[in-house]
């Protein structure tokens, strides 16, 4: 039978404020257990909220971004449930009033196709703590450090129809909350956690199947994993005629397959309520222009003005912009180094990340800097180094052994580019391949060209890949006439 995948995600976005979101806690990342909870976190009688504005201004941004409905009245509610790391035994979030409404985000994927998702809100609410169990013999420890720190909840319609879709949205996703400046989107670190939602129903039927949703999966591969797995599980049940439980499930990396948590609970089992201790969020007209005006560069304004100002493809200039900080980086090595955009951009998404991917490591953590880039396609465009020379540079770079004209220098690989000795050399070359000259001159002129390379070949070798690659072009031509 054949069968239509219908999927929905919920992204939790942890917001970048210097505190939590009702309490003035610091939201550091790695400190010592419980050392970042206040009387407020731990859920203390006679403490109450304080909303942090900076908060509310963040997910205003992102709404704007999107092109969302904001909601000038926005409230909050207290969400009921029990677990070890929800102290207060709630969770402060939103229901009826979300801070931003209905919005869209069009996502782009591998063949080019463009299409648009539906967001159907965006809302603020507290994290949690956090269980440890990896430490703990037949225990459970737990950290509060995490809990009340903002997030930022979004929700989209139902409207992906496979993983490939769903890997683009919450790449988009991330990619946007870095450019806003809301989030640093470390997945690592639980700045970015995926909840997802997929049902199955046969093609051609309109109305939904029964769904499940697998919870907090933190990476791109594993959102990936765990929709192609959940999708093949779901269809086998189907087939052999059972029904899909409504249910929500963990994805094991381990074994690369979801397992049932618990089953899925709706709105009226957390008994939502209105929070009484905090009153509703007015936001002003002027408050919202003045987040529109203050817009950084969204990134599909970026790829389009990476196509027109620096006439590059677009898929060149989609892989520079994906991340904020690589277009950055990009954007420093032109500016520092003179070059021609399309050489820094060759240079950039070949050599650079090429090594990084190599060695797992992401732009941030990249062992040459920009300005250190820029300095050796400089020592290329204006062609002190070959192209050749240039990648043994950029590899005594990456070892950390200096800058590009310090390593020049120390291993003696400026460009020769004097005619007399690239002419000897040339000779050389000629008058000891007689066989090849022969075979050369015989042949038809859409076969010398393999011949012309094989003499190029011979001097850069002999000259150690310094000689000017141009001149021996040219001079070669000339002596093999």
């Amino acid at each position: 039978m054949a069968w239509e995948t219908v999927i929905g995600l919920e992204i939790h976005v942890q917001l970048s404020t210097q505190s939590k979101i009702f309490s003035g806690s610091a939201t550091t990342f790695g400190a010592e257990p419980n050392t970042q909870a206040s009387l407020v976190d731990l859920g203390m009688p006679g403490v109450l909220p304080v909303l942090n504005a900076d908060a509310v201004k963040k997910a205003i941004t992102f709404g704007v971004a999107i092109d969302a409905n904001i909601n000038q009245k926005s409230d909050f509610a207290r969400k009921n449930y029990f677990y070890p790391d929800l102290p207060k035994g709630y969770q402060i979030s939103q229901l009826d009033l979300p801070i931003v409404g209905e919005g869209h985000l069009d996502i782009t994927l591998e063949d080019g196709t463009v299409k648009r998702v539906g967001v159907t809100r965006a809302h603020l609410e507290e994290d949690a703590g956090k269980s440890l169990h990896e430490d703990y013999h037949g225990m459970t420890g737990i950290d509060l450090n995490r809990a009340g720190t903002p997030l930022l909840e979004i929700v989209s319609e139902p409207d992906m129809r496979s993983a490939e879709e769903a890997i683009a949205y919450v790449k988009t996703i991330h990619s946007l909350i870095q450019y806003l400046g809301i989030s640093d989107g470390n997945m690592a670190e639980g700045s970015m956690r995926c909840d997802i939602n997929i049902s199955l129903r046969p093609t051609g039927q309109e109305e939904y199947g029964t769904r499940t949703e697998t919870k907090n999966v933190n990476s791109f591969r594993f959102i990936e994993k765990a929709i192609r797995g959940e999708v093949i599980r779901q269809m086998d049940e189907l087939e052999a005629g059972n029904k899909i439980n409504q249910e929500t499930r963990l994805y094991d990396s381990n074994k690369d397959e979801t397992r049932p948590m618990r089953s899925k609970e709706e709105a009226n089992d957390y008994r939502y309520f209105p929070d009484p201790d905090l009153l509703p969020v007015i936001t002003t007209d002027e408050f919202i222009q003045g987040i529109k005006d203050a817009l950084p560069e969204l990134p599909w304004q970026k790829l389009e003005r990476f196509q027109t100002e620096y006439e590059l493809k677009e898929y060149d200039a989609r892989v520079l912009t994906a991340s904020k900080t690589l277009a950055n980086y990009f954007e420093t090595v032109v500016t520092t180094s003179g070059a021609k955009a399309k050489l820094a951009a060759n240079w950039v998404t070949s050599e650079l990340l090429g090594a990084l991917n190599k060695s797992n490591t992401d732009i941030q953590q990249s062992p040459v800097s920009a300005e250190e880039f820029g300095g050796l396609l400089k020592r290329i465009a204006d062609e002190t180094i070959t192209g050749k020379s240039a990648k043994t540079v950029f590899e005594a770079m990456l070892n950390g052994e200096g800058g590009a004209d310090e390593i020049i220098k120390a291993k003696d690989l400026e460009q020769e580019k004097d005619s007399g000795a690239i002419e000897a050399l040339v000779d050389e070359v000629i008058a000891a391949n007689p066989d090849q000259v022969a075979k050369f001159l015989e042949a038809e002129d859409s076969k010398k060209k393999r011949f012309i390379g094989f003499f190029v070949g011979q001097i850069m070798k002999a000259s150690k890949g310094k000689a000017n690659p141009q001149q021996v072009n040219q001079l070669l031509a000339q002596k093999l006439k």
